[in-house]
């Protein structure tokens, strides 16, 4: 990161020219609460099929779904608190939740603990969304795709490294021995935000939207993230959706976190019944292992990769780009069923996820004033939170029935629909790059 910042918050009335030092602590604190969330992907519905709980696959998913449903409903409230008493000792009423979460989960004895466990997570839920509201309060507009590919992208490419790859071995000490490695993580999770993050309330916005985009009336000037809407506050949401822009890129975040989340909640029992390595089904650890492939070449992409791509084609070209990698991965992945080709479709549906998720919500950031952010990113994780309700569900129906092909070209489809509507938007529309001038919203 360019050091041209004071590590502590500044005024976004003036942001930093480069990325701002503050975005280092944000930076160890996503690493190591993805890392621990990480650590239990690969393992949670094989868990919950284990002669412990028996769950079946619809059960198991639905694990992920309890978690999303019980997020939508918490995150907005808790992103509300973090406009409002700054973005630290919120984060950390997350970071206790998680905490709870992963000690009751390693503890369950029956099935319905691990439902509960999934509730307080889900209810506490907020770490990601307050992680990109602290990076939209200290980026510029035309930093911000590298400011999420940096602080979030990153993360998710060393999480999804090492924590699938540990699990595939500590789960040679038992099935709740990489669960208890997570709440040890979770731990560390919270002091690095006790002691590295700077604390204070946001200050205020005081200026201009940065895309054009109307306020929604007085409160939205009470954070540099803006104001925060409940889930249930359909009225206010209805604003963002009569924008000519954002409907259409909320669309493509759905259009990208349905194909993800049916991949992340199901690819474990998919692959226990399609691969087998030495005789034997894939299990935790073979799971772990190709996860930590996939985050391997995340690390790459958005280390070494995001910022030069982002230059040259732009965010939409990038999410086109992202697209279409999804699509061919997941059609081919319902043919396969040997350990080379799944390693080249893994490559590929890893760039796609890799670039899609810092564009489109680089896109959808830009597409508004800096006063309306927190709004949108709530908005942005409700969206992601639907995804993670019905996607899940339609994965586990689709494994239970034997559908396993299905359940691998269902993402493509849907990833096909975002390819289609960003070919009709158009570069307006999705904020392609022009010569070096941050785009706005402009209509479709």
């Amino acid at each position: 990161m360019t050091e041209t910042a004071s590590p502590v918050a500044t005024s976004p009335r003036q942001p930093t020219p480069g990325l701002s030092r503050a975005l280092l602590p944000i930076f160890l604190i996503v690493l190591v609460d993805i890392f621990g969330f990480t650590l239990v992907i690969p393992l949670l519905s094989i868990y919950a099929e284990s002669p412990r709980f028996r769950a079946t696959p619809l059960e198991a998913t639905l694990l992920v779904s309890t978690y999303a449903a019980c997020q939508l409903v918490g995150g907005p409230f808790l992103g509300r608190l973090s406009d409002r008493m700054g973005r630290k000792p919120i984060l950390l009423v997350s970071q206790l939740g998680t905490l709870v979460g992963f000690i009751v989960m390693a503890r369950a004895d029956a099935l319905w603990m691990l439902y509960l466990a999934r509730v307080i997570d889900g209810v506490t839920a907020g770490n990601l969304s307050i992680a990109q509201a602290y990076i939209s309060d200290h980026t510029r507009p035309e930093q911000r795709a590298r400011a999420f590919g940096l602080v979030i992208g990153i993360p998710f490419g060393v999480g999804f490294f090492l924590g699938p790859a540990i699990t595939g071995k500590l789960t040679d000490f038992g099935l709740t021995a990489p669960i208890y490695f997570a709440a040890a993580l979770s731990t560390t999770s919270i002091l690095c935000t006790m002691f590295l993050l700077p604390g204070g309330k946001p200050a205020g916005i005081g200026h201009e939207p940065e895309a054009g985009a109307a306020a929604l009336g007085p409160d939205a000037s009470e954070a540099p993230g803006g104001r925060r809407l409940s889930v249930f506050a359909w009225g206010a949401y209805a604003e963002y959706f009569r924008r000519p822009v954002l409907p259409t890129l909320f669309l493509l975040f759905f259009c990208f976190t349905f194909p993800f989340s049916m991949f992340i909640s199901g690819f474990a029992l998919f692959a226990e019944r399609t691969f087998t390595w030495n005789g034997h089904a894939f299990g935790p650890r073979e799971v772990g292992y190709l996860l930590g492939f996939n985050g391997f070449l995340g690390i790459l992409l958005q280390g070494g990769m995001m910022g030069r791509l982002v230059k040259r084609f732009g965010e939409a070209g990038l999410a086109r780009a992202g697209f279409l990698a999804v699509v061919v991965a997941q059609v081919f992945l319902g043919f396969i069923h040997t350990l080379g080709p799944l390693l080249v479709v893994s490559a590929i549906s890893s760039f796609g996820t890799g670039v899609l998720r810092p564009a489109i919500t680089s896109l959808i950031t830009r597409a508004v004033g800096r006063h309306e952010q927190g709004s949108v990113l709530g908005l942005n994780q409700s969206i992601n939170s639907l995804a993670q309700i019905t996607a899940p569900m339609l994965a586990g129906v689709l494994i239970t029935t034997g559908h396993l092909a299905l359940w691998a070209w269902v993402p493509g489809v849907v990833s096909l629909v975002g390819f289609l509507l960003l070919r009709r938007a158009g570069a307006g529309a999705a904020g392609e790059k022009t010569a070096g001038v941050p785009t706005g919203a402009s209509p479709a």
